[in-house]
């Protein structure tokens, strides 16, 4: 599997962009400077199979329509957030406007969920506390988990924001310490890490696993 990092916008949004052999691909949480992801694509001669979306927050949305209108695909989400991402309670003023929602085909995400897309097997868990209808997607054959705001390398995403709920998170972070520990973490903003240094070292992880 290879995986490209592109962190974009001012809240520094982790863009990830999975392909096997290609030419397909996919894309996650494109939440700005869709320039710099196109590019990417381009560089590596990649088409986009799906937009992959782990959470309605704004920065993690705010350049799908315009990729979508340069490389068409199915965009997948959560229903739960979905319902109010593209909405205009959604901007984050000064940095974000309120998404604009693609006019292509939309993907309801549920827990548990088996897709596949680029050659690539993955599986969505629904992790909500975060948002509503926030998820993880875990490819089990490479032990790869794409972690949006759920589970941050030492942290985990806040619960203070409309949506949010502490105990809920700490549900969904339960889900995630079953995953086998050398599972690579790639989380919505900052380093990437395990599930194996999160349990031992993340005291959210620590709690949600007692």
């Amino acid at each position: 599997m290879n995986i490209e990092i592109i962190p974009v916008g001012p809240y520094e949004v982790n863009c990830y962009v999975l392909w096997q052999a290609g030419p397909e691909a996919l894309v996650f949480d494109p939440g700005a400077e869709a320039d710099r992801i196109e590019s990417v694509l381009s560089r590596n001669g990649l088409k986009v199979a799906a937009y992959l979306l782990t959470h309605g927050h704004a920065d993690h949305l705010c350049a799908l329509a315009t990729l979508h209108r340069i490389r068409p695909a199915p965009f997948a989400m959560h229903p739960e957030d979905a319902e109010w991402a593209f909405l205009p309670r959604n901007q984050i003023p000064p940095h974000y406007p309120a998404p604009e929602r693609p006019q292509g085909i939309f993907r309801e995400l549920s827990h548990s969920q088996a897709c596949t897309d680029a050659g690539l097997e993955y599986r969505v868990l629904a992790t909500p506390g975060h948002t509503p209808g926030g998820v993880c997607f875990y490819f089990p054959a490479e032990r790869v988990l794409i972690s949006g705001d759920t589970l941050f390398a030492g942290s985990v995403g806040r619960t203070d924001r409309p949506g949010g709920a502490a105990r809920v998170l700490q549900r969904s972070l339960r889900t995630l310490t079953m995953l086998p520990d050398d599972t690579r973490v790639y989380p919505g903003h900052g380093p990437e890490t395990t599930i194996g240094a999160e349990k031992k070292y993340n005291i959210f992880m620590r709690s949600a696993g007692r």
